[in-house]
């Protein structure tokens, strides 16, 4: 009884008419809001309005400082719109807001970047680039792509993969032939396949067959890894088609008159390394094919056949990658052997003592 009681009084206040008192103030309903604030505004001392937007110049350069930003969503907007920028220039051929030489420095440590976003658009970036360029800043691009190569996470290996297949596709000519570009990348890719640099059967006892043709990532990795190092071995074994098509059909009496000329490369007495460190074994600079060759066959090839050789079960893509790299392989050594022979008895530049038979 006194529950229903109660309910009754409180629907009767709903239509009982407040008792107004004099000196009181009038009560205030239930969904009353306080209005009695006040607003403060902010006062700029200096503060500039300007009709007139920012030339595309500062906007380049301002979306170029973006790309260090804290922010993953910011650093893949400021490349996409660095990729759009520069993509309107190609047609034209109209020179870049800022040179290839200062946009680098900011761009490459973009390759370890935790995100995969800006990762891929960094790719999409370098694409656009112009390559006559990029090919002056190599060293630079192949410490990056080594330090990607051999990181620890699995997706920023892949992502470098990409920017090798990249590198070699723009400027293979030159990063093979950089300082350390032939023998430290290629030793990074054997290491990542978790191939011995070692020979002997020891080397290979504690071989990795877990990953390799495993049906999910891992077996997609391996494909990529295994078909980016095949690319890289074509470019620095295999004679370019377009060099010899370069090459003038000069007849008797003057012949091996190329080997004369003046070279077309900007700095072509840098293996002389006058001015530079004394350089370690794998910091060569290997401009001539065959000298990769026989660093090739010295270092690099007993590993890598023996590489092939534990993936010769394979199938799928793990397969047609194996086929591929064993086809550049042998492709780009089958004449080593009489060039290596000729080289003997011919004088070449930056050599010491090969007038003769070694």
């Amino acid at each position: 009884m006194g529950s229903s009681a109660k309910k009754k009084k409180d629907k009767k206040k709903d239509f009982q008419k407040p008792k107004l008192r004099v000196g009181k103030a009038r009560p205030k309903p239930a969904n009353f809001t306080d209005t009695s604030f006040k607003s403060k505004g902010i006062v700029l001392n200096q503060q500039s309005i300007t009709t007139a937007a920012p030339s595309a110049t500062n906007l380049f350069s301002h979306h170029v400082s973006l790309s260090t930003s804290r922010t993953d969503s910011q650093r893949r907007d400021s490349l996409s719109y660095l990729t759009t920028a520069i993509a309107a220039t190609r047609p034209t051929n109209a020179p870049l807001p800022q040179p290839v030489s200062v946009l680098l420095p900011k761009l490459l440590p973009l390759t370890l970047d935790i995100s995969n976003g800006v990762r891929a658009q960094l790719l999409k970036l370098l694409r656009v680039l112009p390559p006559k360029d990029v090919e002056d800043h190599v060293g630079v691009i192949s410490l990056w792509l080594r330090a990607g190569i051999t990181n620890l996470a699995a997706d920023i290996r892949s992502s470098t993969m990409d920017m090798l297949l990249w590198a070699v596709d723009c400027v293979g000519d030159a990063l093979v032939s950089c300082a350390g570009g032939w023998v430290k990348i290629l030793k990074a890719l054997i290491v990542m396949q978790g191939w011995s640099m070692e020979s002997g059967p020891q080397a290979w006892s504690s071989i990795k067959t877990t990953t390799l043709g495993k049906p999910g990532s891992d077996g997609k990795a391996l494909a990529k890894s295994i078909n980016t190092m095949a690319s890289f071995v074509k470019a620095g074994l295999h004679v370019r088609q377009r060099e010899q098509e370069q090459l003038p059909r000069w007849g008797w009496p003057l012949n091996n008159v190329e080997q004369h000329m003046i070279s077309r490369r900007s700095n072509c007495f840098g293996y002389l390394n006058l001015f530079g460190p004394p350089p370690d074994e794998e910091s060569q600079i290997l401009e001539d094919r065959v000298d990769r060759q026989r660093v090739f066959a010295k270092k690099f090839q007993k590993p890598i056949e023996l590489g092939l050789k534990a993936l010769e079960h394979e199938g799928g893509e793990v397969g047609r990658g194996r086929s591929y790299l064993q086809n550049a392989v042998t492709d780009g050594m089958k004449d080593y052997a009489d060039l290596d022979a000729q080289e003997s008895y011919v004088a070449r530049p930056g050599r010491v003592g090969t007038w003769g038979p070694r």
